[in-house]
């Protein structure tokens, strides 16, 4: 009987990942043209009209899984459209 001989096994690093802000944002909140606190998906499939800017910065961390700069504000109205 042949004793098995263990290979051996380079131990490397991952390499690293592109850092999260190149990716562009998921989600942008702030106020649409009537003042209503607005989180509109980046590509405009998703979002929603909420009471505050807390609720739609909530709502907008839970969609993208809460990673930095993935939720910036708008720094004007944001165009919302119910469809």
């Amino acid at each position: 009987m042949n004793p098995v001989t263990p290979m051996p096994v380079a131990l490397n690093p991952l390499p690293s990942l592109a850092p999260a802000a190149a990716a562009p944002p998921s989600y942008l909140v702030g106020q649409d043209g009537e003042g209503h606190w607005v989180a509109v998906e980046a590509g405009g499939r998703a979002g929603g009209i909420f009471r505050s800017r807390q609720d739609a910065i909530r709502y907008a961390c839970v969609e993208t899984g809460c990673r930095p700069g993935d939720v910036p504000l708008a720094a004007g109205p944001i165009p919302f459209r119910l469809s």
